[in-house]
C-alpha cells in the first residue's frame, strides 16, 4: 500500500485559523491537513514579537514531528511577527498570510485607498502596510486595531447586536476615510464577514486573508513538486494546546468543516502519541 503523502501543518493561536484550514480544504481537497491550534495561550494578539516568535517555534517543531511538508502560519500576528524568523529556522516552506492577503489587496483596489483590520499586534507592527506599498507605493493604507473582535467571536457572536455596534465603531474612520477595499487581517475575522460586509457596503470590496493564503499554498505546493495525488481524499486532523470545545464546534459548523476527534497536548509534553494527549469528539 502506498504510504499517504505528508501532511500540510497549519497552526493559529486558537481555532480562528480554521477559516484557512477550511479554505485549504476546498481549493486542495486532496491534501492532509494537520492543524494546531495554541488554545491554552490564545490570543497571541497582546503578546510581544519575541513571546510571538518563541510560540511559533515551539508549535513549529510539533508540526515537524509530524513529517508536514509545509508550514502555514494560519494567524496574522504570527505571520506579522514570527514568519522570517521560521523561514530562516524551518527544513521546509513555511507560508504566511499577510502577503496573500496584501496582494490581493493591490488586485483588488480601484481608488487606491486599502483599510486594514487586525489585533492590536498586527496592526502596530504595521506588516499589511509594508507589503502593500512594497508592490504599489501609491496606495494609501488606513489600519484600525480592533481588540473586541476575537473575544466576540470567541463566544460565537456572528450575529449579535453587540457584534454590530463594535464593528460599526471600528469601521466609521476607515469608511469615512474613502476606502474601496477592506483587508481582514485577522483568520477569525472571515466568521463575522457576513456583518461586515452589511456594515461596510457595496462598495467595499472585502479581501480574506483565509482564502488567499490557501490559494498561495496551492501554488507553492506546485512550484515545490510537493502536491498530493490529485484523485485522493485528504484528511483533516485537529490538535489543541488546552480544550475549547465549544468554539471548536461552533466554529466547525459556522464553516461547514467535518471535525471529528480532537487531540488535546499540552506543549512541551513529549511525542505526538503518548499518555500525555488526551481526545475528545465533536
Amino acid at each position: 500500500m502506498t504510504p499517504p503523502p505528508p501532511p500540510i501543518g497549519v497552526f493559529d493561536s486558537g481555532v480562528g485559523g480554521l477559516t484557512v484550514a477550511a479554505a485549504i480544504r476546498r481549493i486542495l481537497p486532496g491534501e492532509d491537513i494537520f492543524y494546531v491550534g495554541d488554545t491554552a495561550r490564545v490570543p497571541y494578539g497582546g503578546k510581544s514579537r519575541p513571546t510571538v516568535e518563541r510560540y511559533s517555534l515551539e508549535i513549529a517543531r510539533w508540526l515537524l514531528e509530524e513529517k508536514a511538508k509545509t508550514i502555514v502560519v494560519a494567524c496574522n500576528t504570527a505571520s506579522a511577527l514570527a514568519v522570517p524568523r521560521l523561514q530562516s529556522e524551518c527544513p521546509v516552506p513555511v507560508q504566511g498570510v499577510v502577503a496573500p492577503g496584501a496582494a490581493a489587496a493591490v488586485a483588488s483596489t480601484r481608488n487606491g485607498r486599502v483599510g486594514v483590520i487586525g489585533t492590536r499586534a498586527t496592526i502596530a507592527s504595521g506588516a499589511y502596510e509594508r507589503s502593500i506599498r512594497e508592490l504599489d507605493g501609491g496606495i494609501r493604507v488606513h489600519s484600525v486595531p480592533c481588540p473586541l473582535l476575537v473575544p466576540l467571536i470567541e463566544e460565537g457572536l456572528f450575529e449579535d447586536k453587540i457584534t454590530d455596534m463594535v464593528l460599526h465603531r471600528y469601521l466609521a474612520p476607515l469608511l469615512g476615510s474613502g476606502i474601496d477595499t477592506l483587508v481582514l487581517g485577522c483568520t477569525h475575522y472571515p466568521l463575522l464577514r457576513g456583518a461586515i460586509a452589511r456594515q461596510a457596503g457595496p462598495g467595499v470590496r472585502l479581501v480574506d486573508s483565509a482564502e488567499n493564503c490557501a490559494l498561495a499554498v496551492r501554488d507553492l505546493l506546485q512550484k515545490r513538486q510537493l502536491s498530493a495525488p490529485p484523485e485522493r481524499t485528504g484528511t483533516l486532523r485537529v490538535a489543541l494546546t488546552d480544550e475549547t470545545e465549544g468554539f471548536l464546534r461552533t466554529a466547525a459548523q459556522a464553516l461547514a468543516l467535518p471535525v471529528g476527534q480532537v487531540s488535546v497536548r499540552p506543549l512541551g509534553a513529549p511525542g505526538p502519541q503518548t499518555q500525555a494527549d488526551k481526545t475528545f469528539g465533536l
